[in-house]
């Protein structure tokens, strides 16, 4: 009677080949080759053939076989039922060995009794394997989840493009440890606009791959993650494959990369891959991991950037409060000049009712002085409209747009000297008010008073070209810088120079030239430089009417 062990080492090749055979029918085995998919199996035979080691040894070899295996099968996706079934198809190749045999030749009961025991072994060492890794797996993604939360938290406090940079690092880190990778990289974009928020990376050749991963190239494999109906993208070897890479980033080292769609919120989108420094296949455990953490990751981030942009708000609500304080009292000041000085003279007329012919003058200044305080109140609700979104009332008329200048320059003259200077090309007229373009070009001149250089004149400029209309403001003086070019238009603001000038305002004049240009249906513009100075310009069409709001 021949043993177990005996037949095992006579048909080893052929139990091997019959149970590859049934073994890769499993749905996990598919895409594997042959060496890949046996694995430890063969070693694992042998041992069962091993006659002559102690049965100590042989026990935990045997062990340590099976658990090998199974580190293998996980990697490669498979689950617990599959690798069972594994060891009990071997057990049937094994026993079709001696099945035709006669019953001198086959093994004794004892012996088969053994060899299923083993196998039986083997199979509980194996539900043991996957059920302690599930439990450690576990515990890892809920590590890993407290971690990105924490890195979530601690970007909300700080709140700056850099320090979101270093977190992510740190993220990626622990993400390259989680996926038993070389290197990762992570790519945040705002969902509407798609503007880069931020690029980072982590391990092998981090520094080429940070840059690589702000590309959104379709070429690229960030843009190829990106385009994919898929959830996840991967790529076998970047060496061989047909992406656009940098030569210093295809010799880093890196060969497997499998990438992840993070899963667009309210405020962010993008993308997070990682990179193998050998040539595999991802299993469907890893794109299970990776899409888990990349769901987690986006989540939080959201979350910091809705954080992020309700900080603002609240900034810029705070800002508001504190300027309409800061315009409030400076209103209040500048009221109480004119509406002083017409209190006084109207007192003056009552003590000496009968002097009232000698005393026209006083009766004028009071009249200037109550149209000043009307003037200033004017501005306020109009600046008041503009803000608001809607369009200044216009009065409009057939005016000539020289004219206007010429009233406006004659006006300042008489105020402030004879600094202005009227370049008017002949009968440039329109359908314009009159009254908007004359205050409209009044703030201009003031301004250029105000925060122009003392010595240099100040030029008007009227012209046409076409169906359009030009008048431009010139003087020379300290630059606008570009930052205070694009806030110049809005209400209450001013420049930083104007700020920590001598010069007081409320930041007014240019909304309403705005919303002069605006409400006829034409633009402003400014253009500031050391060389040639700084000009306003107001461009106008030739007929407003078509721009006006229709009645209702």
């Amino acid at each position: 009677m021949t043993s177990v062990a005996g037949i095992i080492r006579r048909h080893q090749e052929e139990i091997i080949r019959r149970w590859f055979e049934q073994a890769a029918q499993a749905a996990s085995a598919r895409g594997l080759d042959a060496p890949e998919f046996k694995n430890i199996m063969p070693v694992y035979v042998a041992s069962l053939a091993d006659e002559e080691g102690a049965p100590g040894a042989l026990a935990h070899a045997r062990r340590a076989h099976v658990e090998t295996h199974v580190a293998a099968r996980l990697r490669q996706g498979f689950n617990v039922a599959e690798v069972i079934e594994e060891f009990a198809i071997l057990g049937r190749c094994i026993a079709s060995m001696w099945a035709n045999a006669s019953p001198e030749a086959r093994p004794s009961a004892l012996d088969v009794e053994r060899l299923f025991t083993e196998l039986h072994a083997a199979s509980t060492a194996v539900s043991e394997l996957f059920s302690r890794h599930l439990l450690e797996d576990e515990q890892t993604e809920k590590r890993y989840l407290r971690l990105l939360q924490k890195v979530a938290s601690e970007a909300l406090v700080e709140g700056d493009a850099a320090s979101l940079r270093d977190h992510l690092k740190d993220v990626l880190e622990l993400i390259i440890e989680a996926m038993g990778a070389q290197s990762g990289a992570v790519l945040l974009y705002e969902a509407e606009g798609e503007r880069l928020v931020t690029a980072a990376a982590a391990g092998l050749a981090s520094e080429q791959l940070e840059h690589y991963a702000a590309s959104m190239n379709p070429g690229s494999f960030p843009g190829r993650v990106a385009a994919a109906g898929e959830e996840t993208s991967s790529v076998l070897d970047a060496e061989t494959a047909s992406l656009e890479v940098s030569p210093p980033l295809r010799q880093s080292g890196l060969r497997s990369l499998l990438g992840v769609r993070l899963p667009p919120h309210r405020a962010l989108v993008g993308i997070m891959y990682v990179g193998l420094a050998e040539v595999r296949e991802f299993t469907a455990r890893e794109k299970g991991r990776l899409l888990s953490l990349g769901q987690q990751l986006s989540v939080h981030l959201d979350n910091a950037k809705l954080y992020e942009n309700l900080r603002e708000k609240i900034e810029a609500l705070q800002a508001e409060r504190a300027l309409r304080e800061h315009f409030v009292s400076v209103l209040a000041h500048d009221l109480r000049g004119p509406l002083s000085a017409a209190k006084s003279g109207a007192q003056l007329l009552m003590r000496h009712p009968e002097r009232l012919d000698q005393r026209r003058d006083l009766a004028m200044r009071i009249d200037r002085n109550i149209e000043r305080t009307d003037r200033m109140v004017r501005d306020l609700l109009d600046a008041n409209r503009i803000q608001g979104g809607q369009r200044l009332p216009l009065r409009l008329d057939m005016c000539d747009l020289g004219g206007v200048a010429q009233e406006v320059v004659e006006e300042l003259i008489a105020l402030h000297g004879d600094r202005f200077v009227l370049h008017a090309e002949e009968r440039v007229r329109g359908i314009w008010s009159a009254e908007e373009l004359r205050r409209a070009l009044w703030n201009l001149g003031s301004n250029a008073i105000k925060y122009g250089a003392a010595a240099e004149p100040i030029t008007f400029t009227v012209t046409r070209a076409g169906d359009r209309a030009r008048a431009s403001v010139h003087n020379r003086g300290p630059v606008i810088a570009p930052a205070d070019q694009e806030q110049i238009f809005k209400p209450f603001t001013r420049t930083h120079s104007a700020q920590g000038g001598p010069s007081k305002g409320w930041g007014l004049g240019l909304t309403l030239v705005w919303g002069c240009a605006q409400a006829h249906g034409g633009t402003v513009s400014v253009q500031s430089d050391a060389a040639t100075g700084t000009t306003f310009s107001l461009e106008l069409p030739l007929d407003a009417r078509p721009y006006q709001p229709r009645e209702p």
